[in-house]
């Protein structure tokens, strides 16, 4: 019945949604700027995948988010940066609150009650409110039926011009002459969309493309256009100025759109505005109650404070720093508490740095999702604890293999009973630790795990990989390692078993070519903080701090600005044309233009995975053909407009020699889907020479919110032009294409952990011209040298079983491209591998998971 009911509940809203294309309801004027939607939201549960807490803020009411059947329910959205609020409206589905809060966050995690309201009838609900605010949140007090809470939309408002700056507050396009490529009928004229009435519209033929537009009378400088949708609405558009109504310039092109209120700040000039429908997101044209104009020099970033911007700063209420005065309870309590919201939080907002300054302490640090524990020592023996640093599977019924996004380094432990417990897969680096005993990678009741990484680090006893299939350990030193179970791969470890692929499966290098540790932060011994700047090391074994501390160069946090969540990029490239380092401090830092590092040895270094979302189809980050650049330690999370490129080194054409100094990317990562459908084209390009990749996970989701075939679309993870190119610790997945395309010279792979696309929904569309699926790690067809150790590639086709992929590796045959201790997977033998690289080796298929290896190529 539960299920009968839902859809009837559906039928009807489809109803709703047709009826709308021929009714015409009054809705709100412009006064207001609708902040939440499409922004990413997250809840204390689903009812089940269709309901998932996104729908609650996409401008589409046939969609919803519901919860569990209990009381005590949340649902809350991120709005990118500190907003001033006036106003949220609930539109309830029949499983409505009764009562309920409505609460604000400055952090996600401290909350005030904005609106408490019992005797809830439904329906939709209007509620004022006031302050100023990153976070708002339902919290459901009593439900008023037997199911959850459900919510068609949940949207949060601000009054107009919150941005400030000099964008005017009027309708520069109030009742001016408007036109338009079609009418659905006289009824519908491309007047009514500029005539301030929500109750009547222009509607198009049902083709497209289509636009409407509005003369100003002159030009003037563009800074916002707002947007309110019919249900007849464009999931692509362009928003466009002309200063002759012939010649026109895109201000802003929007894809994969919900509809609704939108609100789009813009920079431009023109005397003609036109919105230029590209795809319709139903079978009829497209329809807008109304589209506004402002004019002026663009709003200021709300998340940017203005003022001078200076280096140094305090380090944002997510950075839990102790000294050794402090109670054990206190920070006991605190790393508890943290434990507990960040658990499960798997695609989460909350981001948590703990750091401990030398000392000696006595506790048991948890790791969770994005929370990262760092010693705040020069070298990893300034800090002990006495306890552990420990991560385990329990949330996920003794599963580790989603043990992502979170990290230790720089301090020793003293783990109880023996050993210490870090069962974890990518993206999870365990860097500069001192291990004062075993360490167990295996979650409790040794259940599948798909690590992982180990650099720069001292273990005294044995490391245990147990049920670990694959992990990469480099320039440390160990007393021991138990076993393998597919790929184990050292380079530069003391104490690393001797290579033995293909049985045992460890594949061993005396020393890492080339190699430089991950900036870190510490306090000097008059208590200031400092960020240390490792050297490089050539032929590197052991760890850098084995005889004493770590060479290299320390810099003070006063030549860095210090970041925070809402700082906008034109913020943070002003910081950096001065001549600034940048510490981003935990949070999510939303960006509409790329962060551009064009100073030699700039210093980029986040904390507690801090993660940058570029919108717009924004390119997150770009740095300069230069020397020594360091970008370590934060997570790129694409936008829903698809980016070209999110991460790129240098750019086309990159020839300058960088061998004595080469730029390093250290624990950088990317994922694209998973919290919201991201799209990008590719996820990092290097083109630079003598670039190190240490230590990267690209990911292209294969579970969470917004994944399809279609839906979060990325093509390629890593294309490298660049020549002299080491990546140590690749880790690329599930990509449409090729996860890896390698042009450059003599690059060098050493570890590379991978598994193909899991959902291509037939291999008609996976096909690459007449070659069946595409490879993992393609290197290109006139490449002279190159050389790989280590490298793994496996497949899940779990929408088509039956889709094969020719081969994993793809590179060209000649005696100077080598390939050393190779192997491919089908996992459960959902898919056949039929050749592990170019037409040897293989097939690998069949339910018992058996890899096939090959030792060396050619």
């Amino acid at each position: 019945m539960r299920g009968l009911s839902r859809l009837a509940a559906l039928g009807t809203a489809s109803a709703v949604v047709a009826a709308a294309l021929i009714a015409l309801p009054a809705g709100p004027a412009f006064a207001d700027v609708l902040l939440s939607q499409g922004k990413t939201a997250t809840s204390s549960s689903v009812e089940n995948g269709g309901t998932p807490a996104s729908a609650a803020v996409d401008g589409n009411t046939a969609t919803r988010w519901s919860s569990l059947y209990t009381n005590d329910q949340w649902l809350q959205v991120d709005l990118g940066s500190a907003q001033a609020i006036n106003k949220v409206t609930l539109l309830w589905e029949g499983a409505y609150g009764s009562a309920y809060k409505i609460q604000g966050s400055t952090n996600g995690t401290s909350w005030t009650d904005l609106q408490n309201v019992t005797g809830g009838d439904g329906g939709t609900d209007t509620l004022t409110v006031s302050g100023t605010y990153r976070y708002v949140r339902l919290q459901g007090v009593t439900r008023a039926t037997g199911w959850g809470y459900s919510l068609w939309e949940f949207q949060v408002f601000g009054p107009d011009g919150t941005g400030g700056g000099t964008c005017g507050t009027t309708n520069a396009a109030l009742n001016k002459p408007a036109s338009a490529s079609s009418l659905q009928g006289a009824g519908f004229p491309a007047s009514a969309a500029f005539d301030g009435n929500n109750g009547t519209r222009w509607s198009s033929l049902a083709a497209d493309p289509q636009w409407v537009q509005v003369d100003l009378g002159s030009a003037v400088d563009i800074c916002k256009i707002d947007l309110r949708w019919e249900a007849a609405y464009a999931s692509s558009f362009q928003l466009q100025s002309s200063t002759n109504g012939t010649t026109w310039t895109t201000l802003k092109s929007v894809t994969g759109a919900t509809g609704g209120v939108q609100s789009h700040t813009v920079t431009g000039n023109g005397r003609y505005i036109r919105v230029n429908g590209t795809a319709r997101a139903t079978g009829y044209g497209y329809s807008l109650w109304e589209v506004a104009v402002y004019t002026g020099s663009g709003p200021v970033d709300p998340g940017d404070p203005g003022g001078p911007i200076t280096g140094g700063g305090d380090l944002g209420p997510n950075v839990h720093v102790y000294d050794a005065s402090t109670p054990a309870a206190t920070i006991q309590s605190q790393l508890d508490s943290v434990f507990t919201q960040q658990e499960s939080a798997q695609f989460g907002t909350g981001r948590h740095a703990f750091m401990f300054k030398p000392g000696t302490y006595n506790v048991n640090a948890k790791v969770g999702f994005y929370t990262s524990i760092y010693g705040l020592g020069q070298n990893p023996g300034d800090v002990t604890i006495n306890g552990g640093i420990t991560v385990d599977a329990g949330w996920f019924n003794g599963n580790a293999t989603q043990n992502f996004w979170r990290s230790t380094e720089n301090l020793s432990v003293q783990p109880t009973g023996g050993t210490n417990q870090w069962a974890v897969s990518q993206a999870a680096p365990f860097r500069r630790m001192w291990i004062k005993g075993n360490l167990n990678l295996a979650p409790t009741g040794y259940g599948w795990a798909s690590g992982g990484y180990i650099a720069d680090s001292r273990i005294d006893g044995t490391v245990g990989p147990y049920s670990q299939q694959q992990w990469y350990t480099r320039d440390s030193t160990i007393g021991g390692w138990l076993n393998g179970v597919w790929n184990m791969v050292f380079s530069g470890v003391v104490g690393a078993p001797a290579t033995g692929f293909p049985e045992p499966v460890y594949t061993t290098l005396q020393n890492t070519p080339l190699s430089r540790e991950k900036p870190y932060l510490y306090v000097d011994g008059s208590g200031a903080y400092r960020v240390f700047v490792p050297s490089l090391r050539t032929n590197a074994r052991g760890q850098s701090w084995a005889n004493g501390a770590t060479p290299g160069t320390s810099l003070p946090l006063s030549q860095f600005y210090v970041a925070k969540p809402g700082d906008s990029a034109a913020r943070i490239n002003a910081a950096l044309a001065q001549g600034l380092h940048l510490l981003l401090t935990p949070g999510i830092y939303r960006t509409s233009a790329p962060i551009n590092i064009d100073r030699a040895n700039t210093v980029v270094l986040g904390l507690g995975l801090a993660t940058i979302i570029p919108e717009n189809a924004a390119v997150a980050m770009k740095v300069a053909d230069v020397d020594g650049v360091r970008l370590a330690g934060f997570l790129i999370d694409a936008g829903p407009q698809k980016s070209p490129v999110l991460i790129e080194v240098g750019p086309p054409g990159s020839s300058a020699d960088h061998s004595a100094n080469p730029t390093t990317l250290s624990d950088v990562f990317v994922r694209i889907g998973g919290a919201f459908a991201g799209n990008a084209e590719v996820s990092v390009i290097v083109n630079s020479d003598d670039v190190i990749i240490d230590h990267t996970w690209l990911w292209r989701g294969d579970h969470g919110e917004g994944i399809g075939w279609n839906v979060n679309t990325a093509e390629t993870g890593l294309i490298v032009n660049g020549d002299d190119v080491l990546a140590t610790g690749l880790f690329v997945e599930h990509y449409r294409k090729y996860d890896v395309e390698w042009y450059g010279e003599r690059g060098r792979t050493i570890f590379f952990q991978n598994e193909k696309a899991y959902d291509p929904p037939n291999q008609a569309a996976y096909m690459n011209g007449s070659v069946k699926g595409w490879a993992a790690y393609k290197v290109g067809d006139n490449v002279q040298v190159h050389e790989g150790w280590g490298m793994g590639a496996y497949c899940y086709f779990n929408v088509d079983p039956t889709i094969q992929v020719d081969r994993v590796f793809e590179v060209p045959i000649r005696p100077t491209v080598k390939f050393h201790s190779l192997l491919a997977v089908s996992l459960g033998g959902n898919g056949i591998i039929n050749h592990v690289i170019n037409t040897t080796g293989g097939p690998a298929q069949g339910t018992a998971t058996i890899p096939a290896k090959v030792v060396s190529y050619p």
